[in-house]
């Protein structure tokens, strides 16, 4: 299994993150890697993120990475 993030900007149109992300073996470890990086991903223009394995999305809709965003 390979776990792997999309970038995306608000609108939903994918853009190139500033700090080049890795295939993941495990779900954990993307999460992870995401939660130490989010804030260089905001900074380079990142807006949201979605988590997808083999290709499936795993949550429901993307997951902004603004602070002040709901939940």
């Amino acid at each position: 299994m390979a776990w792997t993030w999309r970038f995306e900007k608000t609108d939903g149109s994918e853009t190139a993150p500033a700090v080049q992300p890795e295939e993941f073996t495990t779900q954990g470890d993307a999460e992870s890697w995401i939660g130490e990086e989010w804030k260089a991903l905001l900074e380079g223009g990142v807006d949201q993120v979605r988590l997808f394995e083999d290709g499936t999305e795993i949550y429901a809709g993307p997951m902004s990475l603004h602070a002040d965003a709901e939940a």
